[in-house]
């Protein structure tokens, strides 16, 4: 039986895999093994449950809940709030674990569940591995006065939002900021923190039926949100994704700033500011090379990690560092949060425009990017990138072409027979050269072999 738990949870179509049936199945082991096997107090173990707005989280929150509290574990239900923010209620309410219903970026038929241990923190394999084992045994069921209660945690969106607002390092008064939501998650929290942080606020992307999250707005979308910022003339604007926990930045004239971007601004005001642990950020192997130059040039050293946030998290926990994220948004506070938060990191953009009083179209120049070009080689057996000896001497002269000004990728697909190449240069033109010249090396040497009777 293959893992059940990806890099993010279990995540699939709701009511394909993801059924009534197997959240309530998940909820239950999750309950002894982060419940009952971890709960020392003498008290009735508690859990944190939020959800993203499509329609069928609705349904599973619904049977999440029933597995959690048939099995002796009393609920918080917290309704449709951020990822992060049911990160952060776990830590501040000093629950036990929590539950997010959430397919993040994914399309509306799409849904997922993940957990976080006490604290707030995502979970380690061996965890995830425990709850899986647990599925296949006998689930507690506790009788009369042991089964848990469920409740409405009626002010979980006032906590999170009073938590944002504390982590501001200056007030947003003069600013015009647009929100896209994504007509997910954030879309009631995002607009009330900008606004009682003092900018003047144009949402779109707010209203979310159930089936429209994701679709042609938020983070994965901005046409929508540069269009906004240019009809009416905004500062800058946020993109958030389904469950706000990315965030994609759009300056004045309309221009994406990217995660890369956000990180290098991020990175340079809190080492300005005495406050980047080791003048360290950590980020992953697909960050682009512009990152890393535009820091060394600031005395500031790049942690790399493999491609995933969770990867970026295990590394700032095991040094100890403050700052890290990924291109595509995530970006993790670890002074204030668990998790990559999208509307944490929007504040503190805005932030940084409001302090220096610069456009985030200046900010953004703190760092170059390098032409990126990506090819998804399909069709090739992966498993074998680290052993052609010819692949392997095609990357060697690519890297000796590009010296200081690019590099080279090659990342075999976790789960299909694809292989990415990516390579950045000083120039489009070398890059897509040197990228198709590989990319051509990788369909002839790993070529799939064909089965015949």
């Amino acid at each position: 039986m293959s893992r059940l738990f990806g890099t993010d949870g279990v995540r699939g179509l709701a009511n394909g895999l993801l059924t009534a049936e197997l959240a309530m199945n998940l909820a239950q082991a999750a309950a002894v093994v982060l419940g009952h096997d971890r709960n020392t107090s003498g008290t009735r173990p508690r859990a944190v449950v939020a959800r993203d707005p499509r329609a069928s989280g609705e349904f599973i929150a619904a049977a999440v809940e029933a597995g959690l509290s048939s099995s002796g574990i009393d609920v918080y239900d917290a309704g449709v709030l951020p990822t992060p923010a049911a990160a952060y209620l776990v830590a501040d309410l000093d629950a036990d674990f929590g539950v997010m219903i959430s397919a993040s970026h994914n399309p509306a038929p799409d849904n997922g569940i993940k957990f976080f241990a006490r604290g707030g923190q995502k979970l380690p394999d061996d965890v995830e591995n425990a709850i899986e084992e647990q599925m296949g045994k006998e689930p507690q069921r506790p009788v009369g006065s042991d089964v848990g209660r469920i409740q409405r945690f009626s002010d979980a969106e006032d906590r999170y939002i009073v938590h944002l607002l504390q982590t501001l390092p200056h007030r947003l008064d003069g600013l015009k900021v647009v929100l896209d939501c994504a007509h997910g998650a954030a879309s009631g929290c995002s607009p009330q923190v900008f606004k009682d942080a003092g900018a003047d606020v144009i949402v779109i992307g707010a209203e979310p039926d159930g089936h429209n999250i994701n679709d042609g707005v938020g983070s994965t979308h901005l046409g929508p949100l540069k269009a906004a910022v240019l009809k009416h003339g905004a500062d800058l604007g946020i993109a958030h994704d389904g469950d706000a926990d990315r965030c994609l930045a759009v300056d004045h004239e309309g221009t994406a700033v990217d995660g890369d971007q956000i990180m290098a601004i991020l990175a340079v005001a809190l080492k300005a500011s005495g406050k980047l642990i080791d003048d360290v950020l950590v980020a992953t192997v697909m960050s682009n090379l512009g990152l890393k130059i535009a820091l060394r040039q600031a005395g500031i050293t790049i942690r790399e990690t493999g491609v995933g946030d969770r990867y970026v998290l295990e590394e700032m926990r095991d040094g100890g560092y403050n700052l890290g994220g990924e291109q595509s948004g995530h970006v993790i506070f670890a002074d204030y949060a668990t998790t990559g938060d999208g509307v944490l990191t929007g504040l503190q953009i805005a932030a940084q425009v409001a302090l220096t009083g610069r456009p985030l179209k200046q900010l953004a120049t703190v760092m170059t990017k390098l032409p990126q070009v990506l090819i998804n080689v399909k069709g090739v057996d992966r498993t074998r990138v680290g052993s052609s000896d010819a692949l392997a001497q095609a990357v060697v002269l690519a890297e000796a072409e590009l010296g200081d000004t690019g590099r080279v990728l090659l990342r075999p697909s976790g789960t299909e027979p694809v292989v990415r190449v990516m390579v950045e240069a000083g120039d489009e033109a070398t890059a897509h050269s040197i990228a198709e010249r590989l990319a051509q090396v990788v369909r002839t040497e790993l070529a799939l072999e064909l089965v015949t009777d």
